[in-house]
């Protein structure tokens, strides 16, 4: 683990050289060292001194490595017009840096610290390449919101570190007491990042805010950080969490269905899909709150789909942004007319948003479904409203963008450059590989 540790820190100062395709390349070659590195074990192997990774990391840090590379190949305006390029390299690989060091730590404190490290340039990529002057609103919720539910879980594992002598997740012992605030304060910061429904505010805003990067991290890893967060808590708290779970599956579902109605509300491209980001990432939780076997792998599975899946559409809205210079649905209307090649990842996108087969999506839905109508039948009501919308606000996002007559003043315009399409196959074809390797999952 160390070696990709090392090469991630000197791919840093390499990018002050203004070398932007070495710096890819060389995520892209790590890329593919880690990937041959395949662990299929459930407890942690390729240990260091403080890090080291079980199946979970794996796939984490491997979405981790796919994301910043494709973010990169989406920021090629950056480069072209050298738009303080060197420092947006900078960001993206300390950014991976911090994402790798959380999702390998094997010590509570350390991955809180990383956890709480990943703020700080995502908060740069926002207020640095934002579009609108709003961004520094919706920085400061972005912060605010993180750091205030943050501050008690601190205190946790303080407190933790007092109780068992040691904070290194394969040698802490479950937390026998179930005492109700000290298991909110220790999940409170993980509920926020995800986000569940009531504590989601800030991340619309941010994603509205923030370039098409900073949107593809937030969409693809940083709301994964919350889930892996719970995994990694709920391995102490599982007698509070027996009592008290019952709380953030009910939030979690009803939830999903006012957003779901929201998201059939929205006029802006980016905001439609930060609000259905909401809603997967609702079920994700609700997955991993029941505490079974079908609901925590059926988690990690939707985590490694919606973030390929989600980060593919807010890449989508980018090529119409960088185009029409809007992203309302008023003015973007009618683009089949205009990129007819580009309707086809439209459509193959938005199905796959809904969870449409063959897609990784849908393989972690049928597993969540199992899992939450074996922990309460009441479930099955709201889980089938919860996939009709889903389809529903898909069809409207794709129906709204594509068809319809178009604006007037869209004449001057072009195709889609072979980059894009080949950024747009990197997030899909996944979707559908991965799918074969399904009995390694279950």
């Amino acid at each position: 683990m160390l070696k990709f540790l090392l090469f991630s820190l000197f791919l840093m100062p390499l990018s002050y050289y203004g070398v932007w395709w070495l710096v890819h390349l060389g995520l892209f070659i790590l890329m593919f060292l880690y990937y041959f590195s395949f662990i299929s074990f459930y407890y942690f192997c390729n240990l260091g001194y403080f890090i080291g990774c079980d199946i979970i990391s794996y796939l984490l840090i491997l979405l981790s490595f796919f994301i910043c590379n494709l973010m990169i190949m989406a920021s090629e305006s950056i480069n072209r017009y050298n738009y303080y390029s060197n420092m947006f390299l900078f960001f993206v690989v300390l950014l991976f840096f911090i994402l790798f060091m959380s999702f390998s730590s094997n010590s509570l404190i350390l991955f809180y610290l990383f956890f709480e490290s990943s703020l700080i340039p995502t908060l740069f990529l926002i207020f640095g390449w934002g579009y609108q002057p709003e961004r520094l609103q919706a920085g400061m919720y972005f912060l605010f919101y993180t750091l205030f539910s943050s501050l008690p879980m601190l205190f946790c594992i303080l407190y933790f570190y007092v109780f068992f002598g040691s904070l290194t997740f394969s040698l802490i012992l479950s937390f026998d007491f179930c005492y109700f605030v000290f298991y909110l304060c220790m999940i409170f910061s993980f509920l926020v990042k995800m986000p569940m429904f009531i504590v989601h505010v800030w991340l619309p805003k941010a994603h509205v805010e923030a370039p098409v990067s900073g949107s593809m991290i937030l969409a693809g890893v940083l709301l994964k950080l919350g889930g892996y967060g719970l995994f990694r808590v709920f391995c102490l708290l599982i007698i509070s969490g027996i009592y008290y779970n019952f709380i953030w599956v009910s939030v979690s579902l009803v939830g999903g269905l006012f957003i779901s109605m929201v998201c059939l509300r929205q006029m802006d491209l980016k905001s439609l899909i930060a609000y259905s980001s909401v809603i997967h990432m609702g079920l994700v939780l609700s997955g991993i709150m029941t505490l079974n076997c079908w609901g925590l792998i059926g988690s990690i599975i939707l985590m490694v789909a919606h973030g390929l899946c989600s980060s593919g559409l807010f890449c989508l809205a980018n090529i119409v942004y960088e185009r029409l210079g809007s992203r309302s649905l008023y003015i973007i209307k009618g683009l089949i007319n205009f990129m007819p090649s580009m309707s086809v990842w439209w459509f193959l996108l938005s199905s796959y948003n809904m969870a449409a087969p063959p897609s990784l999506n849908l393989m972690g839905e049928i597993m969540l479904f199992n899992s939450l109508i074996s922990w309460s039948l009441m479930n099955t009501f709201l889980f089938l409203f919860l996939s009709f919308f889903s389809a529903a606000y898909s069809l409207y996002m794709y129906s709204y963008s594509q068809h319809g007559g178009f604006y007037s003043g869209s004449f001057s315009f072009m195709g889609g450059y072979l980059r894009e399409y080949l950024l747009l196959f990197l997030h899909w074809f996944p979707l559908n590989l991965i799918i074969f390797m399904s009995v390694m999952f279950i």
